[in-house]
C-alpha cells in the first residue's frame, strides 16, 4: 500500500502533468504550494456547560484569480495535510472547468454525531468569527461552501454571522451552498451529483472511449456501483438510473449490498431511513465485507465517499471498466497506475466532482449581480414563442392544447439556466481534457486534467508582477 500522504498524492498526479508543460520550474513550484494556511483552535461551551477545544484549517491553495473558492468539511479526520491537498484540487478544479476562483479548503476536527444542533452552531459561528478577523472569509476574498459534514444549515450560519460583522452590499456571495431563501441557488443541491453524471454521460458517448474498455455508447444498459450514499453519491446515482442505467451494488458505512438485477434507488433510500441501514433491503445480498463492493462485476463503479479508497492494495480486485471518481481523491498514485495497466478508463476527480463549484460559481454571480435567473427574460420567452405558436397554429390549421402550449412555450427558469449552465461546462471541460490527451498521446485523463489546469494556472502566474 502506498505510504504518501494525501497531499503528496496530489503533487505526485501535479509532477506527472508538469513536465508535459512549458512552465519554468519556478513558476511550476509556485503552482503546487500552498499560499496560506491558518491553524486556528478555539473553545466551544457544550450543553452540558463543559468547555470543549475545538480545531480547525482554512487553506487558500492559490492566489492567481480571486477569491479563492473551496468547501468547510466537519469530519473527525480532518488535518492540515487533507485540507491542504483539497484546496490543491480545488485550484485545479477550477482551472479545468474554467471558473474564475483559485482553490481553497477548510475543515474542523469534529464528528457531527457527537454534537447537538445548538452545538453545531456555536462552533460554525466561532469558526467563521475566525475567519473574519483573519481575513480568511469574504466575497473577493474567500468564498466556502459545503462539503463532507456540512450542508445549507452551516452555509446560512457562516452568512448571517458574517452579516452581523461586516458592513458589506455584497454579503450574500460570501459563502455558497446557502439556502434558497438566503440567497442560494436552485441547483445547487444536487449539483455535484448532476455534474458526476453529466461527466459519465460524456464519457460513454466517446466513441473511442468506449471502444477502449470494449463497452457500447451511452449510458443505457450499463451497470454500475455507489461507494457512498450521501448527498454526491445519491444524485449520481439518481441521474444515472433516469437515464437507464442499473444500479447492482451499493457500498455504505454498515456495509454492502448486491442485486444483478438491479435496485430501486428511491425504495433503497426510503427503506434506509426507516431502518437506519441499507443491509436487508428487499431482494438483495449482503456482501461480506464493507468494500466487497468495490470487486462486483460491473460497468462502472462510483467511489463517491471519501479520499484513498482505490490503493495498490485493493486495485488488482476491481473489474469495473470504468471508474468514475465522484469523491475527491478516492485514488491513489498506485491504485491508479493498477487499474489503468488492466485498461479501465478512469474519469479523474479533478473534473468529474466539479459541479459543486461550477454551480457555486453561478450562485456566487447572482448574489453580487442582485438579480435572480430568469426573472428578467423567462416572461419575455415565453410571450414570444407563444407568438410563434400562434403563427404555426394559422398557417397549418394545428391547434395547440393547453399542454402542450405550457410545455412548448416554457421560458427558461433559474433552475433550467443553471442546469444547462452545469450540462455545458461538464462537456466542454471533458472534450477540452480529451483534446490534451489526445495532443500529448496519453492514456490517461488524469494527466490530461493536470496538464489543461496547469496550462491556465501558469498562464496566469506568467502575467502576474513579482514585487519586491
Amino acid at each position: 500500500m502506498s505510504t504518501y500522504k494525501f497531499y503528496e498524492q496530489v503533487n505526485l498526479n501535479f509532477d506527472k502533468a508538469a513536465q508535459y508543460t512549458r512552465f519554468d520550474k519556478g513558476i511550476l513550484a509556485q503552482i503546487k504550494m500552498c499560499n496560506t494556511v491558518y491553524h486556528v483552535t478555539f473553545p466551544v461551551r457544550r450543553d452540558n456547560g463543559d468547555i470543549e477545544v475545538v480545531e480547525g484549517w482554512r487553506v487558500e491553495h492559490s492566489h492567481h484569480k480571486t477569491p479563492t473558492k473551496g468547501g468547510i468539511r466537519y469530519s473527525h479526520k480532518v488535518d492540515e495535510d487533507e485540507t491542504m491537498a483539497l484546496a490543491a484540487l480545488m485550484s485545479y478544479k477550477c482551472g479545468i472547468v474554467d471558473v474564475p476562483f483559485g482553490g481553497a479548503k477548510g475543515g474542523v476536527k469534529i464528528s457531527t454525531r457527537d454534537y447537538s444542533e445548538s452545538e453545531l452552531e456555536r462552533i460554525t459561528r466561532r469558526y467563521t468569527y475566525e475567519l473574519i478577523k483573519k481575513g480568511f472569509i469574504g466575497p473577493g476574498i474567500d468564498v466556502p461552501a459545503p462539503d463532507y459534514g456540512t450542508g445549507a444549515r452551516e452555509m446560512g450560519w457562516i452568512l448571517d454571522t458574517y452579516r452581523q460583522m461586516k458592513d458589506d452590499l455584497n454579503a450574500e456571495a460570501c459563502v455558497t451552498g446557502k439556502p434558497i431563501q438566503q440567497g442560494g441557488v436552485r441547483g445547487r443541491t444536487e449539483a455535484t451529483g448532476r455534474g458526476v453524471y453529466f461527466g459519465i454521460r460524456e464519457a460513454c458517448n466517446n466513441k473511442e472511449d468506449m471502444k477502449s474498455v470494449g463497452l457500447d455508447t451511452g449510458v443505457e444498459g450499463k451497470t454500475f456501483v455507489v461507494q457512498g450514499l450521501g448527498n454526491v453519491g445519491y444524485h449520481a446515482a439518481k441521474y444515472m438510473t433516469e437515464a437507464g442505467a442499473k444500479l447492482v451494488g451499493v457500498a455504505e458505512i454498515e456495509g454492502s449490498i448486491y442485486d444483478e438485477n438491479g435496485m430501486d434507488l428511491e425504495k433503497l433510500m426510503e427503506y434506509r431511513k426507516d431502518k437506519g441501514t441499507i443491509i436487508g433491503f428487499d431482494g438483495t445480498k449482503e456482501l461480506d465485507n464493507r468494500d466487497d463492493a468495490f470487486y462486483l462485476e460491473c460497468d462502472i463503479l462510483i467511489p463517491a465517499a471519501l479520499e484513498s479508497q482505490l490503493t495498490g492494495d485493493n486495485a488488482d480486485k476491481i473489474k469495473a471498466k470504468i471508474i468514475a471518481e465522484a469523491a475527491n481523491g478516492p485514488t491513489t498514485a498506485d491504485g491508479h497506475d493498477i487499474m489503468k495497466k488492466r485498461g479501465a478508463l478512469i474519469i479523474p476527480d479533478t473534473y468529474l466532482n466539479a459541479g459543486g463549484v461550477v454551480v457555486s460559481y453561478f450562485e456566487w454571480l447572482k448574489n453580487i449581480q442582485h438579480v435572480r435567473y430568469g426573472r428578467m427574460s423567462k416572461r419575455f420567452d415565453e410571450s414570444s414563442y407563444k407568438k410563434i405558436l400562434g403563427v404555426i397554429e394559422n398557417i397549418s390549421d394545428r391547434k395547440f392544447t393547453e399542454a402542450e402550449l405550457e410545455s412548448l412555450a416554457h421560458g427558461a427558469d433559474e433552475y433550467d439556466l443553471v442546469d444547462s449552465g452545469l450540462e455545458e461546462t461538464m462537456i466542454t471541460s471533458y472534450q477540452q481534457i480529451a483534446e490534451v490527451r489526445n495532443e500529448h498521446k496519453l492514456d490517461d485523463l488524469r494527466t490530461a486534467a493536470y496538464i489543461s489546469a496547469i496550462n491556465k494556472i501558469g498562464t496566469m502566474y506568467e502575467q502576474m508582477g513579482i514585487f519586491p
